[in-house]
Protein backbone atom coordinates (compact mmCIF):
# COMPACT_ATOMS: atom_id res chain seq x y z
CA UNK A 1 0.00 0.00 0.00
CA UNK A 2 1.15 3.23 -1.35
CA UNK A 3 1.96 6.03 1.63
CA UNK A 4 0.97 9.79 0.35
CA UNK A 5 4.25 11.61 1.21
CA UNK A 6 3.07 15.44 2.26
CA UNK A 7 4.91 18.29 1.17
CA UNK A 8 5.44 20.13 4.96
CA UNK A 9 3.89 23.30 5.14
CA UNK A 10 6.23 26.09 5.20
CA UNK A 11 6.51 28.34 7.82
CA UNK A 12 7.65 32.24 8.94
CA UNK A 13 11.09 31.13 9.23
CA UNK A 14 11.31 30.08 5.77
CA UNK A 15 9.77 33.06 5.03
CA UNK A 16 12.19 34.93 6.94
CA UNK A 17 15.54 33.18 5.50
CA UNK A 18 14.55 33.91 1.99
CA UNK A 19 13.88 37.64 2.50
CA UNK A 20 16.82 37.45 4.71
CA UNK A 21 15.38 39.46 7.78
CA UNK A 22 14.29 37.94 10.98
CA UNK A 23 10.89 36.23 11.99
CA UNK A 24 9.98 39.32 13.72
CA UNK A 25 10.23 41.60 11.17
CA UNK A 26 7.89 39.32 8.92
CA UNK A 27 5.31 38.86 11.75
CA UNK A 28 5.29 43.13 11.49
CA UNK A 29 5.08 43.03 7.51
CA UNK A 30 2.69 40.60 7.50
CA UNK A 31 0.41 42.18 10.85
CA UNK A 32 1.28 45.92 10.73
CA UNK A 33 3.01 46.91 7.42
CA UNK A 34 2.83 50.01 8.41
CA UNK A 35 5.54 49.55 10.87
CA UNK A 36 8.08 48.42 8.71
CA UNK A 37 9.78 50.40 5.55
CA UNK A 38 8.64 50.09 2.26
CA UNK A 39 11.67 48.11 1.14
CA UNK A 40 11.58 45.63 4.20
CA UNK A 41 7.33 45.33 3.54
CA UNK A 42 8.42 44.20 -0.61
CA UNK A 43 10.67 41.92 0.66
CA UNK A 44 8.83 39.99 2.67
CA UNK A 45 5.98 40.09 -0.09
CA UNK A 46 8.00 38.60 -2.52
CA UNK A 47 9.31 35.69 -0.10
CA UNK A 48 5.74 35.31 0.87
CA UNK A 49 4.77 34.75 -3.16
CA UNK A 50 7.91 32.68 -3.47
CA UNK A 51 7.64 30.22 -0.54
CA UNK A 52 3.96 29.60 -0.61
CA UNK A 53 3.32 31.04 3.22
CA UNK A 54 0.20 31.19 4.07
CA UNK A 55 -0.10 32.36 7.89
CA UNK A 56 -2.14 30.14 10.13
CA UNK A 57 -5.84 31.18 10.66
CA UNK A 58 -4.95 33.08 6.85
CA UNK A 59 -5.12 29.66 4.89
CA UNK A 60 -6.67 28.77 2.26
CA UNK A 61 -10.54 27.69 3.52
CA UNK A 62 -10.63 24.15 2.09
CA UNK A 63 -14.66 24.75 0.75
CA UNK A 64 -14.04 28.47 -0.35
CA UNK A 65 -10.58 29.44 -1.16
CA UNK A 66 -10.36 32.24 0.39
CA UNK A 67 -7.03 33.78 2.33
CA UNK A 68 -8.84 36.07 4.32
CA UNK A 69 -6.32 38.51 2.77
CA UNK A 70 -6.58 41.66 0.77
CA UNK A 71 -4.04 43.57 -1.62
CA UNK A 72 -4.18 47.65 -1.79
CA UNK A 73 -2.78 48.90 -4.81
CA UNK A 74 -1.21 52.65 -4.00
CA UNK A 75 -0.05 55.26 -6.58
CA UNK A 76 2.55 56.40 -4.12
CA UNK A 77 2.95 55.28 -0.25
CA UNK A 78 4.73 58.98 0.50
CA UNK A 79 1.88 60.96 0.06
CA UNK A 80 -0.25 61.65 2.93
CA UNK A 81 -3.35 61.50 0.83
CA UNK A 82 -3.63 58.06 0.71
CA UNK A 83 -3.49 57.48 4.37
CA UNK A 84 -6.88 58.20 5.46
CA UNK A 85 -8.58 56.12 2.58
CA UNK A 86 -6.19 53.27 3.57
CA UNK A 87 -7.27 53.51 7.39
CA UNK A 88 -10.62 52.80 6.11
CA UNK A 89 -9.75 50.18 4.35
CA UNK A 90 -8.10 48.31 7.21
CA UNK A 91 -10.17 49.42 9.73
CA UNK A 92 -13.31 47.56 7.32
CA UNK A 93 -11.25 44.79 6.47
CA UNK A 94 -10.26 44.03 9.98
CA UNK A 95 -14.14 43.74 11.38
CA UNK A 96 -14.78 40.70 8.67
CA UNK A 97 -11.53 39.17 9.57
CA UNK A 98 -9.04 40.08 6.32
CA UNK A 99 -5.76 40.97 6.55
CA UNK A 100 -4.22 44.00 4.25
CA UNK A 101 -1.36 43.89 2.33
CA UNK A 102 -0.07 47.37 0.52
CA UNK A 103 2.03 47.14 -2.52
CA UNK A 104 2.96 50.77 -3.61
CA UNK A 105 2.70 51.48 -7.23
CA UNK A 106 5.70 54.24 -7.23
CA UNK A 107 8.21 51.34 -7.34
CA UNK A 108 6.24 49.51 -9.82
CA UNK A 109 8.70 47.88 -12.28
CA UNK A 110 10.05 46.03 -9.50
CA UNK A 111 6.72 44.71 -7.83
CA UNK A 112 5.11 44.39 -10.54
CA UNK A 113 5.29 40.36 -10.89
CA UNK A 114 4.95 39.95 -7.31
CA UNK A 115 1.15 41.56 -8.21
CA UNK A 116 0.90 39.47 -10.78
CA UNK A 117 1.60 36.42 -9.01
CA UNK A 118 -0.28 36.94 -6.09
CA UNK A 119 -3.13 37.86 -7.89
CA UNK A 120 -3.02 34.67 -10.16
CA UNK A 121 -2.03 32.58 -7.65
CA UNK A 122 -5.27 33.67 -5.74
CA UNK A 123 -2.89 34.03 -2.64
CA UNK A 124 -5.54 37.09 -1.87
CA UNK A 125 -9.49 37.31 -1.57
CA UNK A 126 -9.65 40.63 -4.00
CA UNK A 127 -7.67 43.48 -4.15
CA UNK A 128 -8.88 47.53 -3.69
CA UNK A 129 -7.26 49.93 -6.43
CA UNK A 130 -6.30 53.04 -5.24
CA UNK A 131 -5.07 54.99 -8.46
CA UNK A 132 -6.56 54.45 -12.11
CA UNK A 133 -4.96 51.36 -13.59
CA UNK A 134 -4.00 47.78 -12.86
CA UNK A 135 -0.20 47.40 -11.20
CA UNK A 136 0.87 44.95 -14.04
CA UNK A 137 -0.09 44.00 -17.62
CA UNK A 138 -2.78 41.45 -17.36
CA UNK A 139 -3.73 39.80 -21.10
CA UNK A 140 -7.84 39.45 -21.01
CA UNK A 141 -7.68 35.65 -20.05
CA UNK A 142 -5.54 36.59 -17.01
CA UNK A 143 -8.09 39.50 -16.02
CA UNK A 144 -10.77 36.98 -16.42
CA UNK A 145 -9.08 35.29 -13.46
CA UNK A 146 -8.18 38.20 -11.26
CA UNK A 147 -9.85 37.83 -7.93
CA UNK A 148 -12.55 40.66 -7.42
CA UNK A 149 -11.40 44.01 -7.70
CA UNK A 150 -13.02 47.88 -6.61
CA UNK A 151 -11.98 51.19 -7.21
CA UNK A 152 -11.23 54.35 -4.84
CA UNK A 153 -10.54 57.55 -5.20
CA UNK A 154 -10.41 57.44 -8.62
CA UNK A 155 -12.71 57.17 -11.40
CA UNK A 156 -11.83 55.38 -14.82
CA UNK A 157 -15.11 53.93 -16.46
CA UNK A 158 -12.95 51.74 -19.00
CA UNK A 159 -12.07 49.64 -16.28
CA UNK A 160 -15.70 48.56 -15.94
CA UNK A 161 -14.68 48.52 -12.00
CA UNK A 162 -17.14 49.17 -8.88
CA UNK A 163 -15.90 53.05 -8.01
CA UNK A 164 -16.18 55.05 -4.61
CA UNK A 165 -15.46 58.35 -5.60
CA UNK A 166 -16.16 61.93 -4.95
CA UNK A 167 -17.18 64.48 -8.24
CA UNK A 168 -13.68 66.09 -8.65
CA UNK A 169 -15.61 68.33 -11.71
CA UNK A 170 -18.04 70.02 -9.39
CA UNK A 171 -15.53 69.62 -6.36
CA UNK A 172 -13.05 72.26 -8.23
CA UNK A 173 -15.97 74.17 -9.89
CA UNK A 174 -16.72 75.18 -6.41
CA UNK A 175 -13.26 75.75 -5.55
CA UNK A 176 -12.93 78.12 -8.10
CA UNK A 177 -15.67 79.82 -7.96
CA UNK A 178 -14.86 80.44 -4.44
CA UNK A 179 -11.94 82.72 -5.47
CA UNK A 180 -14.42 83.81 -8.34
CA UNK A 181 -16.90 85.11 -5.35
CA UNK A 182 -13.59 87.23 -3.39
CA UNK A 183 -13.24 89.30 -6.57
CA UNK A 184 -10.30 87.76 -8.13
CA UNK A 185 -9.69 86.94 -11.57
CA UNK A 186 -6.74 86.35 -12.60
CA UNK A 187 -6.39 82.45 -11.11
CA UNK A 188 -4.15 79.95 -12.19
CA UNK A 189 -4.29 75.89 -11.65
CA UNK A 190 -1.48 74.11 -10.65
CA UNK A 191 -2.29 70.92 -12.05
CA UNK A 192 -1.72 66.96 -11.39
CA UNK A 193 -0.57 64.63 -14.29
CA UNK A 194 -2.57 64.43 -17.30
CA UNK A 195 -2.92 60.71 -17.47
CA UNK A 196 -4.95 61.02 -14.06
CA UNK A 197 -8.85 60.74 -14.88
CA UNK A 198 -9.43 62.64 -11.59
CA UNK A 199 -6.16 65.87 -12.30
CA UNK A 200 -8.50 65.70 -15.78
CA UNK A 201 -12.11 66.65 -14.04
CA UNK A 202 -10.59 68.57 -11.88
CA UNK A 203 -9.04 70.77 -14.97
CA UNK A 204 -12.45 70.66 -15.89
CA UNK A 205 -14.32 72.05 -13.16
CA UNK A 206 -11.24 74.93 -13.22
CA UNK A 207 -11.90 75.78 -16.66
CA UNK A 208 -15.65 75.70 -16.67
CA UNK A 209 -15.99 78.05 -13.75
CA UNK A 210 -13.67 80.38 -15.41
CA UNK A 211 -15.76 80.36 -18.93
CA UNK A 212 -19.38 81.07 -16.49
CA UNK A 213 -18.06 84.25 -15.08
CA UNK A 214 -16.70 85.24 -18.98
CA UNK A 215 -13.74 85.22 -18.35
CA UNK A 216 -10.66 84.16 -20.82
CA UNK A 217 -8.27 80.46 -20.18
CA UNK A 218 -5.02 82.23 -20.59
CA UNK A 219 -3.05 78.89 -21.39
CA UNK A 220 0.44 80.28 -19.14
CA UNK A 221 -1.98 79.77 -16.58
CA UNK A 222 -2.26 76.29 -16.31
CA UNK A 223 1.25 74.72 -14.61
CA UNK A 224 1.44 70.80 -14.38
CA UNK A 225 3.43 68.53 -12.22
CA UNK A 226 3.16 65.73 -10.07
CA UNK A 227 1.55 65.69 -6.33
CA UNK A 228 4.56 67.02 -4.46
CA UNK A 229 5.92 69.76 -2.21
CA UNK A 230 8.24 70.61 -5.15
CA UNK A 231 5.74 70.23 -7.95
CA UNK A 232 4.30 73.07 -6.20
CA UNK A 233 7.37 75.12 -5.60
CA UNK A 234 8.55 74.59 -9.53
CA UNK A 235 4.91 75.80 -10.56
CA UNK A 236 4.67 78.93 -8.46
CA UNK A 237 8.09 80.47 -9.90
CA UNK A 238 7.25 79.66 -13.57
CA UNK A 239 3.70 81.66 -12.70
CA UNK A 240 5.88 84.37 -10.93
CA UNK A 241 7.70 85.10 -13.62
CA UNK A 242 5.10 85.83 -15.90
CA UNK A 243 4.17 89.48 -16.94
CA UNK A 244 1.27 89.30 -15.33
CA UNK A 245 1.35 86.87 -12.50
CA UNK A 246 -1.58 85.50 -10.81
CA UNK A 247 -3.08 86.76 -7.73
CA UNK A 248 -4.50 83.54 -6.67
CA UNK A 249 -4.02 79.35 -6.97
CA UNK A 250 -5.70 76.80 -7.26
CA UNK A 251 -3.90 73.59 -6.84
CA UNK A 252 -5.10 70.15 -7.43
CA UNK A 253 -3.63 69.19 -4.19
CA UNK A 254 -2.86 70.04 -1.06
CA UNK A 255 0.86 69.09 -0.57
CA UNK A 256 0.88 71.36 -4.28
CA UNK A 257 -0.35 73.78 -2.53
CA UNK A 258 1.75 73.57 0.61
CA UNK A 259 4.99 73.96 -2.01
CA UNK A 260 3.26 77.13 -3.51
CA UNK A 261 2.83 78.84 -0.18
CA UNK A 262 6.37 78.09 0.93
CA UNK A 263 7.65 79.44 -2.41
CA UNK A 264 5.30 82.94 -2.38
CA UNK A 265 7.02 83.04 1.31
CA UNK A 266 10.14 82.76 -0.16
CA UNK A 267 9.80 85.22 -2.79
CA UNK A 268 8.42 87.98 -0.69
CA UNK A 269 4.62 87.32 -0.86
CA UNK A 270 2.08 87.58 1.74
CA UNK A 271 -0.58 84.70 1.57
CA UNK A 272 -3.53 85.29 1.31
CA UNK A 273 -2.70 88.88 1.24
CA UNK A 274 -0.69 88.83 -2.07
CA UNK A 275 -2.11 85.70 -3.33
CA UNK A 276 -4.67 83.61 -2.12
CA UNK A 277 -4.55 79.66 -2.09
CA UNK A 278 -6.91 76.87 -2.77
CA UNK A 279 -6.20 73.05 -2.14
CA UNK A 280 -7.47 69.62 -2.71
CA UNK A 281 -8.06 67.19 -0.23
CA UNK A 282 -7.61 68.07 3.73
CA UNK A 283 -4.48 66.40 4.68
CA UNK A 284 -4.32 67.02 8.47
CA UNK A 285 -0.84 69.32 7.39
CA UNK A 286 -3.62 71.74 5.05
CA UNK A 287 -4.79 72.34 8.71
CA UNK A 288 -1.73 73.33 10.74
CA UNK A 289 0.04 75.15 8.39
CA UNK A 290 0.23 79.18 8.32
CA UNK A 291 -1.96 80.12 7.37
CA UNK A 292 -4.20 77.04 7.66
CA UNK A 293 -5.34 76.36 3.66
CA UNK A 294 -8.64 76.77 2.47
CA UNK A 295 -8.98 73.32 0.91
CA UNK A 296 -12.06 70.96 -0.82
CA UNK A 297 -12.47 68.60 1.89
CA UNK A 298 -12.58 64.86 0.79
CA UNK A 299 -14.19 61.96 2.64
CA UNK A 300 -11.00 59.72 2.77
CA UNK A 301 -11.52 57.66 5.35
CA UNK A 302 -15.33 56.89 4.10
CA UNK A 303 -14.39 56.17 0.68
CA UNK A 304 -11.96 53.26 2.12
CA UNK A 305 -14.65 52.37 4.17
CA UNK A 306 -17.26 51.75 1.44
CA UNK A 307 -14.77 51.04 -1.10
CA UNK A 308 -14.41 47.66 1.07
CA UNK A 309 -18.24 47.26 1.97
CA UNK A 310 -18.03 47.00 -2.49
CA UNK A 311 -15.28 44.00 -2.27
CA UNK A 312 -17.22 42.44 0.75
CA UNK A 313 -20.20 42.29 -0.59
CA UNK A 314 -18.28 41.07 -3.83
CA UNK A 315 -16.23 38.21 -1.87
CA UNK A 316 -19.92 37.14 -0.05
CA UNK A 317 -21.14 36.57 -3.78
CA UNK A 318 -23.49 39.74 -3.57
CA UNK A 319 -24.26 41.22 -6.80
CA UNK A 320 -22.42 44.38 -6.93
CA UNK A 321 -23.28 46.83 -10.42
CA UNK A 322 -19.92 48.40 -12.15
CA UNK A 323 -20.24 51.67 -11.42
CA UNK A 324 -19.65 54.59 -9.78
CA UNK A 325 -20.72 55.42 -6.16
CA UNK A 326 -20.33 59.34 -5.37
CA UNK A 327 -19.78 60.63 -1.85
CA UNK A 328 -19.80 64.23 -0.66
CA UNK A 329 -16.99 66.98 -0.53
CA UNK A 330 -17.31 70.37 0.67
CA UNK A 331 -14.97 73.22 0.73
CA UNK A 332 -13.34 73.63 4.01
CA UNK A 333 -12.65 77.71 4.08
CA UNK A 334 -9.77 78.50 6.38
CA UNK A 335 -6.68 81.41 6.29
CA UNK A 336 -4.90 81.05 2.93
CA UNK A 337 -8.28 82.93 1.05
CA UNK A 338 -8.93 86.56 1.36
CA UNK A 339 -11.00 89.22 -0.99
CA UNK A 340 -8.62 90.40 -3.41
CA UNK A 341 -7.71 94.21 -2.46
CA UNK A 342 -8.10 96.30 -5.60
CA UNK A 343 -9.44 95.57 -8.73
CA UNK A 344 -7.92 93.95 -11.18
CA UNK A 345 -7.38 94.18 -14.99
Amino acid sequence: MEQNQQQPATTMKDVAEKAGVSTATVSRALMNPEKVSAATRQKVERAVVAVGYAPHGLSRNGRRGETQTILIIVPDICDPFFSEIIRGVEVTAAQEGYLVLIGDCAHQNQQEKTFMNMMLARQVDGMVLLGSQLPFDASVDEQRNLPPMVMANEFAPEMALPTVHIDNLTASFEAVNHLLQLGHTQIACIAGPETMPLCQYRLQGYLQAMRRSGLAIDPTYIVRGNFTFEAGVAALKQLLALPQPPRALFCHSDIIALGAIKQAKRMGLRVPEDLSVVGFADIELSRYCEPPLTTVTQPRYQIGREAMLLLLDELQGRRVNNGSRLLDAELAVRGSTAPCKKREK
